[in-house]
């Protein structure tokens, strides 16, 4: 429940886009997060942590991510301020805005890190921990998708007063801020 980068794109494209946008960005993170989960459950996360190369390689495809996206929404911003009426967001597919929340989440090195340093802290020390691993990982997943149903849900109601044209190029300039600290953030932090 912390923000970071999904929370930003979800607001972005729940208001943007409506609740439909906002669940599938969603629905893309969860993605990413399986990822990640399956990914720490079967050991390949710690593998990844312990390669500087590998991480650093992930750490970096997540900053470029991040400040792409941060840099879109900033100059969406100015676009508006420029021509508020004339500014019609364009459609996008469903599967773009999977993609959106996929890449944010698995490029977001955090959250291999959260894997493999909060999930075996709650694993039996001897037996069959795969199992232990994937069940702690979906609770995990039914959390992440249970809060940012609410948070959708939430947006969207209040969504009538951050549509109008002033507003969306404010929330498109704060998150594009808050996108590129995240990136900055990222990037200048020690593994």
């Amino acid at each position: 429940m912390i923000p970071g980068p999904d929370q930003a794109l979800i607001t972005r494209n729940a208001l943007a886009f409506g609740r439909t946008a906002g669940l599938l960005t969603m629905f893309g993170g969860l993605l990413g997060l399986t990822v990640h989960a399956t990914a720490a459950a079967v050991g390949l996360s710690a593998l990844l942590l312990t390669s500087a190369t590998a991480f650093t390689v992930l750490r970096v495809a997540g900053v470029v991510y991040l400040l792409w996206l941060g840099i879109c929404a900033l100059r969406s911003s100015r676009r508006r301020d420029d021509a508020p009426q004339a500014v019609a967001e364009q459609p996008r597919s469903p599967l773009q805005h999977v993609r959106t929340g996929f890449m944010s989440n698995v490029l977001n090195p955090k959250v291999a890190l959260f894997f493999v340093t909060f999930l075996p802290q709650f694993l039996p020390t001897h037996g069959h921990t795969l199992s232990q691993a994937v069940l702690l990982s979906a609770i995990f997943a039914g959390l992440y998708l249970l809060w940012f149903s609410l948070y959708n849900v939430v947006v969207d109601r209040i969504g009538s007063l951050l549509r109008t044209p002033r507003a969306r190029a404010r929330i498109e300039r704060i998150t594009g801020l808050l996108l590129v600290g995240f990136a900055i953030r990222l990037a200048v932090q020690q593994p």
